[in-house]
């Protein structure tokens, strides 16, 4: 376990992985990087885990303790993906609630990012932007303040400009690319279905094939529209629903999990107007099914 370690003030133009291996040249670039890939190193107030990350004369690099909220938090899989004084951008493991329901009040999202900013500040919270299903996994946006929250949640058509996932579904779907396109009503047991024309909400999915085999297939999924569980229903709706999604008539589930994770989220900052977009990798779990190796 690392040391509480201090922090330093850069003095030239640089990146943030040389800076660091200059200042802990005894550690190791291995173990160095690790800090990077862990979310210990902040620039500023932002987490920041790029290698190449861009510093400037003045700027505070500083190193969080292991044993930090944050630290204790990132060992059950929650990886900070970006932070600035508006909001934090975060890469949700699957099996991992957004927000406390009746059964699971403690082990949120909501919950360790709210402990994570009161450790600098015990008057600061997240508010909640967007939801993903607890077994979904991938990016996700909070915002720091409620008015941020209100001018991201009123202003969501305009202001994201890319919400991709990528989807293990049963079967091998034979159209290598094509648009879902029908109406969306809640049951009294709080499942979607697809109900008539006029009835409900319009939902828009369009899909493309990435691989496929005879008994998977791996698709990239972008929404027009974000109902509730909208990708699973719409998978179910084609005869190839979402791997191991029990509720919306999958019959397998070879990875012990969902087979959903949203891997692309590109919005423009709702303060600064400027354009950010995070990517994450595809889970190894989904590429090896599809390949027929052991996931």
């Amino acid at each position: 376990m690392l040391d509480k370690l201090p922090g330093f003030i850069v003095d030239k133009e640089t990146q943030l992985l040389p800076f660091l291996l200059e200042k802990y040249a005894n550690k190791g670039r291995n173990k160095v990087k690790s800090m990077l890939t862990r979310g210990q190193i902040k620039v500023g107030n932002r987490v920041v885990t790029r290698h190449d990350h861009p510093l400037i004369p003045g700027d505070r690099v500083s190193v969080l303790n292991t044993g930090s909220v944050q630290q204790r938090e990132l060992m059950a899989g929650v990886k900070m993906m970006y932070e600035d004084d508006d909001i934090i951008v975060i890469d949700k493991p699957p099996g991992l609630l957004s927000i406390a329901t009746e059964e699971e009040k403690e082990r949120t999202a909501f919950r360790i990012l709210n402990d994570y900013v009161r450790e600098n500040n015990p008057k600061s919270r997240v508010f909640i932007v967007h939801r993903l299903d607890r077994e979904t996994s991938g990016v996700m946006l909070f915002a720091k303040s409620e008015t941020v929250k209100q001018r991201l949640q009123d202003n969501w058509k305009e202001l994201i400009l890319e919400r991709s996932y990528v989807v293990l579904v049963e079967g091998q779907v034979k159209e290598e690319q094509g648009t879902i396109k029908n109406w969306l009503k809640e049951s009294s047991t709080k499942t979607m279905f697809v109900s008539r024309p006029g009835d409900g909400v319009v939902a828009v999915t369009h899909y493309q094939v990435i691989e496929k085999s005879p008994l998977y297939s791996l698709l990239a999924v972008q929404l027009e529209t974000g109902r509730k569980n909208q990708i699973r229903v719409h998978m179910q709706s084609i005869g190839h629903s979402v791997v191991g999604d029990r509720r919306y008539g999958g019959k397998r589930s070879p990875i012990d999990r969902l087979g959903l994770h949203a891997r692309i989220l590109a919005f423009t900052h709702p303060v600064t107007g400027e354009t950010l977009r995070f990517e994450t990798a595809i889970p190894a779990k989904f590429r090896s099914l599809v390949a027929g190796k052991k996931a």
